[in-house]
């Protein structure tokens, strides 16, 4: 960016018998005193004779009117000065700014035309250097002689007026100059859209057309379901077993195991997808090079297997490209079974878990019964004793039985005291029955309730074998429990839990399915039409912001 040059303004003003001089330290001022205006002695004014004969005095009423309407206009004081210096160029005489500004529209030059104030603004500079030039001469003590600057009107230096035919030159020039730029920006525009959008999209379309090779891709729907137990889904749980958002997440599994490495893998070792797509007669593009690493394959894999899962309906949708059909069709059923191989993992602990509690319960269930059926037999073979509840019952009976003997001993006592002489040996002997048999019964008692040395006593033998035969029964029907559920458990891990329904199957295309040449070629134009568009964008800001 170029600075313009400092300098002092000269003016002339009517009335002044000299133009000011400039302070002494000012370089500047002396170059103003050397091409400044001459007093000759005459006053400013000019001789009647000047003018001449053709030209007729101006009309005062029409030049105030015009300098009225100038003034109306809100010139600032910058375009009146510029004014000033392009009428100082063009040798125009003006007693004032706006009388400037009317001298030149007079004479159809336009004082604000760009054009005519870069040419003041040289002229100045050119002034400027020549002034320079003087003071750095002066100093060294050299005498410079000065060119001799041409004299106008105002005495002021400035450029050799052009005449009509130089004049018209010029503009021819300057629109010869203006078509030539115009032709060439429509030429250059179309080479770099050429260079930067056609041929680019060119290539890609002779690259689709006649390169590529034709692949061909199988499709392929499928849902994954959920099995209704046996005992039926309850609580919340039971609002979503028949929708999708019972197996979404069982969805999404999936389709990252079939978008992983592992798949790839396996597919490669059972139907050799490395070397299918090594084959020479595939493009370059999409061949994989011999004895290609894993990270290759995989992104290849990648491209040619996109599996996709739609949450609103519950579908995973696969799609497998392939250079063959019945190749792609291959690949497509194998990646099937390994999802329903994936979904059936899912489930596959679960039910092993399942299994594991019922067996463990079942085993603890029935050692328990045979430790109970031992204990009873135990006590039995302590207390010698077979069964209690009958043991009691022999000896009851035995104390009824005595009783009723007890009471008709009683009765036969009480009728031989009732003799006037009664027979002294026969009361002596029945009293002796009552009394034998009422310590009998007091025996049988006794041996139910009460310990005899180191036997227990009937009572105490009768609890223990009880509990004992409680605590078998209970743990024969835990027992019992735990074989129905471990069959339930058994029949659960038999049965599938997660299965695949098909929507869409496999079915090998008989037509090329990609490239689509049409629309790859004009995805290619956009992409770098609008590649060229922000570059272009992008180059014009920067130039703007370098220029300002």
């Amino acid at each position: 960016m170029t600075t313009r040059p400092k300098v002092r303004k000269f003016r002339t003003k009517p009335g002044l018998p000299e133009a000011p001089a400039a302070a002494p330290a000012d370089p500047m001022g002396e170059v103003g005193q050397l091409f400044g205006p001459q007093d000759d002695g005459f006053g400013p004014g000019r001789f009647e004779t000047a003018r001449g004969t053709s030209d007729p005095a101006p009309d005062t009423t029409d030049i105030a009117e015009e300098i009225t309407r100038i003034r109306a206009e809100g010139l600032t004081g910058r375009q009146l000065r510029l004014a000033r210096r392009v009428a100082q160029k063009h040798g125009i005489e003006a007693s004032s700014d706006y009388e400037a500004v009317r001298l030149l529209r007079r004479k159809g030059i336009d004082p604000f035309d760009r054009n005519q104030v870069l040419k003041v603004v040289q002229s100045e500079t050119g002034a400027v250097a020549q002034a320079r030039a003087a003071e750095a001469a002066e100093a060294e003590g050299k005498r410079v002689q000065l060119p001799a600057a041409p004299r106008s009107g105002t005495g002021l230096p400035g450029p050799s007026l052009l005449d009509e035919d130089t004049r018209a030159r010029e503009i021819m020039r300057l629109q010869r100059d203006i078509a030539r730029r115009r032709r060439q920006k429509p030429a250059m525009l179309f080479a770099r859209l050429a260079f930067f959008v056609f041929l680019p999209t060119f290539l890609a379309g002779w690259y689709y057309y006649v390169i590529a090779t034709p692949l061909y891709a199988t499709k392929t729907e499928f849902v994954i379901q959920k099995a209704d137990s046996m005992g039926g889904a309850g609580g919340l749980g039971g609002l979503f077993s028949g929708t999708q958002l019972a197996t979404s997440q069982d969805s999404i599994t999936v389709q990252s195991y079939l978008q992983s490495r592992d798949a790839m893998l396996r597919l490669d070792g059972d139907h050799g997808f490395k070397a299918h797509f090594s084959q020479d007669f595939i493009d370059p593009l999409q061949r994989l090079p011999e004895n290609a690493s894993n990270e290759k394959a995989f992104k290849l894999y990648n491209r040619n297997v996109k599996i996709g899962y739609d949450p609103s309906e519950g579908l995973v949708k696969m799609e497998v490209i392939a250079a063959d059909p019945d190749v792609s069709r291959s690949f497509s059923e194998a990646l099937i079974g390994y999802a329903e191989e994936q979904v059936d993992q899912l489930t596959h602990r679960l039910r092993e878990d399942q299994m594991k509690g019922a067996r463990e319960s079942y085993a603890e269930a029935e050692q328990n019964v045979l430790n109970a059926q031992n204990r009873v037999l135990e006590l039995q073979e302590q207390l010698g004793i077979l069964d209690p509840i009958t043991e009691s019952n022999v000896v009851m009976s035995q104390v009824s039985a005595l009783e009723t003997q007890l009471q008709e001993k009683r009765l036969q006592l009480q009728q031989l005291l009732d003799n006037a002489r009664p027979n002294a040996a026969r009361v002596e002997g029945v009293r002796g029955d009552i009394a034998r048999m009422e310590s009998m019964v007091a025996d049988l008692r006794a041996s139910l309730t009460q310990a005899n040395g180191a036997n227990a006593s009937l009572a105490a033998v009768t609890g223990q074998l009880r509990i004992a035969e409680a605590d078998l029964e209970t743990r024969q029907l835990m027992l019992s429990s735990s074989v129905q559920q471990l069959e339930n458990a058994r029949i659960e891990a038999n049965k599938q839990v997660r299965y695949l329904e098909m929507g869409v199957r496999p079915v090998a295309p008989d037509e090329p399915t990609y490239p689509r040449a049409f629309e790859s070629t004009l995805l290619a134009f956009l992409i770098f039409s609008g590649i060229y568009l922000m570059l272009s964008l992008t180059v014009s800001i920067l130039r703007e912001q370098v220029s300002s």
